[in-house]
C-alpha cells in the first residue's frame, strides 16, 4: 500500500523528517506539492517569494527524479486535493512535517478530518524547528516571554541529530500531475534579483558562510555592506536546508577554531534561537498577528499611513540609511537584519505609523518572509512585542549609519544618486531645508522632534494606566 508525503515548507530530500519516515515505512511514496490558488490580494506573500518557491520546486522535482521518484503537482485547497489523491492512489497513510504558523495548523486540521473520513493514517513530524513550542517551557509550564531565559533552556535541551539524504524513492505510475508552477500561474511578475534556488544552492550558501563570515560574525554581523551574514533565512523558510544541519555544522566548527571565533559562532546560533523564540510566541499567542503583544500598548494612537508611508516604501525619505534598506528590499527581496530594525523603527517612531502596515509590506516583499520572525521583529522595533526594545530606545538613523556604515558603502550601493557625495555628508543630517544632493529629497522629518513625539505617545499610556 503506497503512502503520501505532502511537501510544504520542507523542499529537500536531505534530513527531511517526514519524507525519511515515509520511505522507511513504505516501498512506494507519492510525493506531492499542492500549489495554492493564491491571488494578488493575499496578505502573506508576494511575487519574489513565489518566484523563489517555483525555482525550489523545480530543483526538488529534479532531485526526486534522480533517486527514482516523481514529484506530483496539484493546485487548489490542500484538504480537497489531498483527498482526491488519497482516493486515486489508495494510500494507507499521509506523512507531513508540522507547520508552526496558525494558518498552516488550520489547514492541517482540515486535512486530518479528511484523512480520518477516508481511513488514511496521519503521520506528523517535527522538522521546521529544533525545538517546538511545547518543548521549551517555564517551570510552571507556560511559554517564555523573555528571550534570555528561553535561550538558556533551549541550549540545555536534548537535540535530535540530522539524518542523511533519501537515496531511493519509488512513486507509483499513472498518477496525474500538473506542470511545475510558474509565476504566470498566479498572474505575477517579479522584478527582484533573487538568489539561486534549491537544496544544492542552500548547502553552497552554508558552506560559504562557514568558510569565513561566521568566524567574524560577532564583530561584523551588524555591518550591512559586504557578505557579513549567512543569507540562510530564505532556505530555512522554504526548507531547502534543515535547521538541524545548520546547527550541527556550527557546533562541529566551533570545536576547531579560536575562542574569539567560537564566540562569533555562538552569536550566530543565538539568531537561530531567536527564530524559534518568535515561533513559540506566535504559537502560544497567535493574536500577535493582529494586536500588540503587550496589552498596555493596544490603545496607541498611530498616524494614518498616507503619502509618508509611500515614501518609506519607495526609499524616498531623505534619510540615506533608511532609503538604502528599503531599496535593497524592493530590488532583491532581502534586507540586512540591522536595516530591518532601522527601517522598522523609523516607520513606527519617526513617522508614527502603525507597525502592521510595515509588517505587511515586508511580507509582500521578502523572499524569506518567516511570519513569526517578521512579526516578532516589527513588534520588537515598535516597542510592543515580547522582550521588545524599551519604548524609549529609539534608534537615530544618522547615528546608526555612522556606526554601521561609516564609509557609506552600503548607502552608495543602493542609493545611486548619492555615490559621488562625500561619505561624511551622508552620516549626519543636512542643515534645515538643505539637500544632500540635487536629485535627493530633504529629510522628511526632524528625528529629534519626532523622538519626543514618540516618548509622549508611550508616556500617555503609562499615565492613563496609573490613572
Amino acid at each position: 500500500m503506497p503512502v503520501i508525503h505532502w511537501f510544504r515548507r520542507d523542499l529537500r530530500v536531505t534530513d527531511n523528517t517526514a519524507l525519511s519516515a515515509a520511505c522507511k515505512d513504505s516501498g512506494e511514496v507519492v510525493t506531492v506539492y499542492i500549489a495554492s490558488e493564491w491571488s494578488r490580494l493575499h496578505r502573506w506573500t508576494g511575487a519574489s517569494r513565489q518566484e523563489f518557491l517555483c525555482g525550489c520546486l523545480d530543483s526538488l522535482a529534479k532531485k526526486i527524479e534522480i533517486i527514482g521518484g516523481r514529484l506530483i503537482i496539484r493546485r487548489g485547497r490542500a484538504a480537497e486535493e489531498l483527498e482526491k489523491l488519497m482516493v486515486e492512489t489508495k494510500a494507507g497513510a499521509l506523512y507531513f512535517n508540522r507547520d508552526p504558523d496558525p494558518f498552516g495548523r488550520q489547514v492541517e486540521q482540515q486535512v486530518e478530518q479528511i484523512a480520518e473520513k477516508n481511513g488514511v493514517k496521519i503521520r506528523r513530524f517535527k522538522d521546521v524547528a529544533i525545538h517546538e513550542q511545547e518543548e521549551i517551557l517555564t517551570a510552571t509550564g507556560g511559554a517564555y516571554r523573555v528571550f534570555t531565559a528561553y535561550s538558556r533552556a533551549w541550549m540545555k535541551a536534548e537535540k535530535l541529530l540530522a539524518q542523511g539524504p533519501v537515496c531511493k524513492l519509488s512513486t507509483p505510475a499513472g498518477i496525474k500531475s500538473l506542470p511545475l508552477p510558474v509565476l504566470a500561474d498566479w498572474n505575477l511578475h517579479s522584478t527582484a534579483k533573487i538568489p539561486e534556488q534549491g537544496e544544492r544552492a542552500a548547502r553552497k550558501r552554508l558552506a560559504e558562510f562557514l568558510r569565513g563570515p561566521v568566524l567574524a560574525y560577532g564583530a561584523k554581523r551588524d555591518n550591512p555592506a559586504g557578505c557579513t551574514t549567512s543569507r540562510l533565512s530564505i532556505d530555512l523558510r522554504h526548507g531547502t536546508i534543515s535547521i538541524r544541519e545548520i546547527y550541527e555544522q556550527c557546533v562541529r566548527l566551533s570545536k576547531e577554531v579560536t575562542a574569539v571565533e567560537r564566540e562569533s559562532i555562538r552569536k550566530f546560533i543565538n539568531e537561530l534561537i531567536w527564530r524559534e523564540f518568535y515561533m513559540q510566541i506566535l504559537w502560544h499567542y497567535p493574536e500577535v498577528l493582529d494586536v500588540e503583544f503587550n496589552p498596555k500598548h493596544r490603545s496607541l494612537k498611530w498616524r494614518e499611513p498616507g503619502e509618508d508611508f509611500q515614501r518609506w516604501c519607495q526609499g524616498e525619505t531623505g534619510f540615506p540609511i533608511v532609503d538604502a534598506g528599503m531599496r535593497q528590499l524592493n530590488a532583491t527581496g532581502f534586507m540586512h537584519n540591522r536595516l530591518r530594525m532601522i527601517t522598522a523603527m523609523f516607520l513606527t517612531k519617526d513617522l508614527h505609523i502603525d507597525w502592521r502596515h510595515g509588517e505587511r509590506y515586508f511580507m509582500e516583499r521578502l523572499v524569506d518572509g518567516e511570519i513569526a520572525s517578521n512579526n516578532g521583529g516589527w513588534q520588537w522595533s515598535a516597542g510592543t512585542g515580547a522582550d521588545a526594545a524599551p519604548y524609549f530606545r529609539i534608534q537615530n538613523p544618522w547615528a546608526q549609519a555612522a556606526r554601521f556604515d561609516p564609509e557609506a558603502a552600503y548607502i552608495k550601493e543602493w542609493v545611486p544618486e548619492l555615490r559621488e557625495i562625500d561619505a561624511a555628508k551622508l552620516l549626519r543630517p543636512p542643515q534645515a531645508g538643505m539637500r544632500i544632493a540635487k536629485n535627493y529629497p530633504t529629510p522628511m522629518v526632524d528625528h529629534a522632534r519626532e523622538r519626543d513625539v514618540t516618548l509622549k505617545m508611550f508616556a500617555s499610556l503609562a499615565s492613563a494606566s496609573h490613572g
